[in-house]
């Protein structure tokens, strides 16, 4: 039975795994946790829930951040129109986006202040899992004038892209757990300040490197464009006297929110709302949430359809995914349902829907 300080936004029609929620309530049990709340893309990770968010006034559990400090979402809206974007063009020009970066490295992290100890080959890539870059075209504005009063233009080419702290933040989380393994850290002492001194330059790193894939991208096509958001959905920040940490978790306090579902589905351009935020721990889904662990979607969709089915989605879509395991692992039908997921959002009081974005270019990697 979930606990009084547990609180899961979803409702009676939406499908959560019960290990997620013994995940989150198992979580919510660690000394210091006050608050924990499950979103609706809830679901069991290794060991802890991914699509939720802890308050606690007086610990900080690293390993809740987990190992990619700062993963996130940035979305531009580019210069590219619509009806110049061919798809057979654009595929082949998205080419050697895994090789390093060959731009000034010292000076882009000196900008971001970040020491030149932080360099290294993954500076500007994607990374595995779910990571992507994703060329979206508006399908449908719900709130016009928000839409409007952002910039957005509804006959331009979108790009997203999630990505984070790459190997930065998987060593910062391997030095805690050989020192601490995973006890929290009193935020009174020197191992919380050298840890959340670390921390942030995880999250400038992860927000640098989401620009410069952007710019390489963008590059590719010789395009520009406009930097509309960048959130992050693994952290741990101050909030009202206290450390809140989430996991798989977007902010619903730093203006409009990007959920997207997954490659074969819509992307919804949100607004948050303020009234009831605290019920969310100002936390929003950050997506759909996994329905099969990866192994499972190898084995259920490996026999039931070819490599070259999944390289095209339902929605007309293309994608770039030459690793074979990473295809299946991520195919739509590893994911919940978004459009359940964003319903229960809103009818939980805590979105607003702006735009719904349709994915037509979804770059996973080439080979190498």
């Amino acid at each position: 039975m979930v606990s009084k300080d547990v609180h899961i936004i979803a409702s009676s029609e939406s499908w959560i795994d019960q290990q997620a929620i013994d995940q989150l309530n198992q979580t919510a049990s660690l000394e210091g946790i006050e608050r924990a709340v499950g979103l609706p893309d809830l679901h069991a990770g290794r060991g802890i829930p991914i699509g939720a968010a802890f308050w606690s006034r007086s610990y900080v559990y690293p390993h809740l951040v987990g190992n990619d400090i700062g993963c996130g979402m940035a979305f531009w809206q580019t210069d590219l129109p619509e009806r110049k974007f061919k798809l057979d063009k654009v595929v082949k020009q998205l080419t050697d986006l895994e090789a390093p970066w060959g731009g000034d490295h010292h000076s882009r992290l000196a900008d971001a202040n970040l020491p030149t100890e932080l360099d290294g080959e993954t500076l500007g890539t994607i990374g595995g899992g779910n990571h992507f870059a994703e060329f979206q075209r508006v399908d449908s504005i719900l709130n016009e004038a928000v839409f409007r009063d952002h910039g957005f233009d509804h006959q331009r080419i979108l790009l997203l892209v999630h990505s984070g702290s790459r190997g930065l933040g998987q060593a910062i989380l391997q030095e805690h757990i050989r020192q601490f393994n995973t006890q929290g850290l009193d935020v009174q002492s020197g191992a919380f300040h050298a840890y959340r001194g670390k921390h942030d330059q995880a999250m400038r790193w992860a927000e640098l490197n989401r620009n410069i894939i952007a710019e390489r991208f963008l590059g590719r096509l010789g395009s520009e464009a406009d930097r509309k958001l960048d959130i992050f959905h693994n952290s741990v920040t101050p909030h009202e006297g206290g450390w809140l940490h989430r996991k798989g978790a977007a902010p619903s306090d730093k203006g409009l929110v990007v959920i997207p579902g997954s490659r074969g589905t819509m992307t919804y351009l949100v607004s948050p709302k303020t009234e009831g935020a605290d019920l969310a721990l100002y936390s929003l889904a950050h997506g759909a949430g996994r329905k099969w662990t990866r192994g499972d979607a190898k084995a259920k969709l490996g026999k039931r359809f070819k490599l070259s089915e999944l390289e095209r989605t339902d929605l007309g879509g293309r994608v770039i995914c030459e690793d074979r395991n990473l295809i299946f692992e991520e195919a739509p039908q590893a994911y919940k349902n978004i459009e359940r997921v964003i319903d229960d959002l809103a009818q939980a009081g805590l979105i607003e829907v702006v735009a719904i974005l349709r994915p037509i270019v979804t770059y996973k990697t080439r080979r190498r």
